[in-house]
This record gives structure tokens, sequence and C-alpha cells, in this order.
């Protein structure tokens, strides 16, 4: 029986339990690692003696030997989460760097097939690289603009004749108490334009307004592509960012043909970071011109299979780490 290992953590959404039905209905096992929960609740042994290495993970229900995985899948990262709080600070630091130094130890020097490996996705997420890629292999990319310095924002709005808008290089969200506050895109006004003095202290990325015919969501799983599109002008909240109605809008994705020379362009860029999965976000202009935005080298999927039939993502995800689909890298 094939094993996959699955970098997750205890909080994660369905798409752990999408795939791991879809690996065991191929006949595969599954070991669920929940980084959330180690050290405090997990153990990892690494052991090197008579010229063997060995790496024991044990769990609260189970002892798992991981020298003999066919695969990992690595889809989050979060050590030592459920420790914060239960520990001075003075000593969590320390605690949480060497755990993860271990963790990363462990991971990293297993020699077997990786969705994807650590190193790479880290890689692959550098926003920068990323639209030089793109434009590199002949993608259309939107005018950008990565600082921390107001007058230089102010300057690169005169380039771009329809506006700006501005989003982070990563995802995250801001907590006020039980609030949760998700940084979306969003456009800037004259007014935001006037009072951009904060960003000092916390670079953003800027880049032209494009006028939206479809967003589209490109999803690279081995050399299978399932693009999908949705009409996000049809709402004035989603207008500037699906994502603000993604729960009402998530039933009106549907299949878009995505032209053959942008999936080869695209299957490029995923050589280029040797990676072999990757969500890709584009816009299509009401002229019919693709924009490459960016790609997500451990993106979302579980929201798209669940409303739609023709995005089997957790089946081909299963097939790839098994072995039973090509593999890019």
């Amino acid at each position: 029986m094939k094993k996959v290992l699955i970098v997750t953590f205890s909080e994660d959404n369905e798409c752990i339990d999408m795939v791991s039905d879809a690996i065991k209905s191929k006949g595969g096992e599954v070991i669920r690692f929940d980084t959330d929960l180690y050290p405090s609740e997990y153990s990892l042994s690494l052991q090197y003696i008579n010229g063997k290495w060995s790496n024991i993970l044990n769990t609260k229900d189970s002892s798992y030997g991981l020298d003999d995985l066919e695969a990992v899948w690595y889809r989050r990262l979060r050590i030592g989460d459920s420790m914060k709080g239960q520990m001075e600070k003075k000593y969590l630091g320390p605690s949480l760097e060497e755990s993860k130094r271990t963790f990363l130890g462990m991971l990293n020097s297993l020699d077997v097939f990786h969705f994807d490996s650590y190193l790479k996705i880290r890689h692959a997420e550098i926003k920068q690289l990323q639209l030089k890629v793109a434009e590199n292999l002949g993608l259309k990319i939107p005018k950008t603009l990565i600082t921390n310095n107001a007058g230089d924002v102010r300057e690169f709005n005169k380039q771009c004749v329809d506006g700006l808008i501005t989003k982070m290089q990563s995802s995250f969200a801001i907590y006020e108490g039980e609030d949760e506050h998700v940084v979306f895109t969003n456009v800037l006004s004259d007014e935001d334009l006037k009072n951009l003095d904060d960003i000092q202290s916390c670079p953003m990325q800027f880049q032209e307004k494009i006028e939206k015919k479809l967003e589209l969501r490109v999803t690279v799983i081995g050399d299978k592509i399932f693009s999908a599109a949705i009409d996000s002008q049809k709402s004035e909240l989603s207008k500037d960012d699906w994502r603000k109605q993604g729960l009402e809008l998530i039933n009106d994705w549907e299949e878009y043909a995505l032209p053959d020379d942008i999936q080869e362009k695209l299957l490029k860029f995923m050589d280029y970071f040797k990676v072999n999965y990757g969500a890709a976000d584009f816009i299509l202009t009401p002229d019919d011109e693709l924009y490459f935005l960016e790609s997500n080298p451990a993106g979302e999927f579980f929201w798209l299979e669940r409303t739609n039939p023709h995005f089997p993502l957790s089946d081909a995800i299963a097939n790839v780490l098994l072995g039973k689909a090509k593999r890019r890298f």
C-alpha cells in the first residue's frame, strides 16, 4: 500500500478530507501531520545509526515510520500554533525555532516525491519573480510597482490612465478582538493617494487597473490544466476582487477554454519553478486579452470542486501523489 504524508494543520479546510478520500479510494494510505500540534502533542524523532537514517512521527493516536513513503503533499505549515499562550515568550521563540528546524530538516531530507518541495514553493511564491518570468514567457502582465515610497506611487499613478489597484504580496488578515479583516484587492481613490505615508512601514504592490470581462482561476496539477471563469463585474461588491463576494458567487464559476498558447506558456512557467501545482489568476479584458496576475503555489481549490463537477481536482491530486498520473518534477 502506497503511503502519502500530508503536511497540514488541524483547522485546515475540507480539501484535506477530499484528497484523503480520493487517495484511499485508489488503495493508498494517508498519514496526516497536523503541524500546529507539533511539538505540544506530536513528537518527531530523526535518527542516524549504523549508516541509516530513520524518521518516526508519534501522534496522539499512533506511531508512523516515514521512511517508506510514496509521496509528501506539502499543504500548510503552522508549527507550534497550539503552544501560543502556554509558554513564556522568552522560551516560546527558541522552542518554535528549534521545532521548525527539526521538522523542515525531516521534510526536506525525505527522498520521495514532493507535491511540492517546501523550498521550491518558497521560491515560487516570490511575486516580483513570478511577473518577470511570466512576461519573459510572453504572458501579458499589468504595469506594476512594489514600494514603500509614497512619492513613487503618485508618480506611478500618472502612468496608469485608468487608475491603480493595490494588494499585498502575501495573504493575511488583521484581527481586532473576534473580528477578522481580510486584505483584498482595492482601487485607490484620489483621497487614498493623498494619504499614503503609512506605507513607509509596510511595502505594498500597486498595479494599473485593468478593465475586466471575466476573472479566471487556472489550476495546474501535474500536466493537467483546469480553467474556470467568473463574471465578477455583475456585482458592485465583487468588481475589484471576486473574493469580496466569494460565497455569493461560488456557484457561478464555469469552465473556460483557455487558449492553447496560454496553456503552453503557463506550463513553461511551472517548469521554471519546477513545481507540480499552481493556482494562477488571470483577467480577461473586454477586448479578450488575458493578463497574468499571479500564481499561488499552494493555492486553494476545494471551493471550486465542491460546487462544480467539471473540476475533479482532488482526484487529479491523488493520482499525482500515488504516481498514477504524470509528475512534472
